[in-house]
């Protein structure tokens, strides 16, 4: 998934999330089980997973001060079954979450 990275990320150089919100690119459903079974296409359901491709800078307190972005580009991270905001470019799909709408962070081992 890191390797996918720079390619992604020399595409979304047009996109800039503002505030609190972040751009993830939604991992693709499994085609096929662990057992190697082919799965059809309505029983795949929705990814809850992604790359966080894109950060703001992110949103600011009442007293005007920076709260900092808990997710950076390259995370890994649980998404909710809903939400999120479709951004396509060039026939790629992307979608724009506010920070506090991620639900987890993962890492990778």
């Amino acid at each position: 998934m890191a390797s996918a990275l720079p390619k992604v990320a020399t595409k979304i150089k047009r996109v800039f999330p503002l505030f609190n919100r972040v751009l993830i690119k939604r991992d693709e459903p499994a085609s096929q089980s662990k057992g190697g079974i082919v799965l059809p296409e309505n029983s795949k359901g929705k990814m809850l997973r992604g790359t966080v491709v894109a950060v703001g800078p992110g949103q600011r307190n009442d007293h005007g001060h920076q709260i900092p972005m808990s997710v950076k580009p390259g995370d890994y991270v649980v998404l909710p079954d809903y939400g999120g905001v479709k951004i396509d470019v060039d026939g790629e799909l992307y979608f724009m979450f506010r920070e506090v709408d991620i639900l987890a962070k993962l890492q990778l081992s």
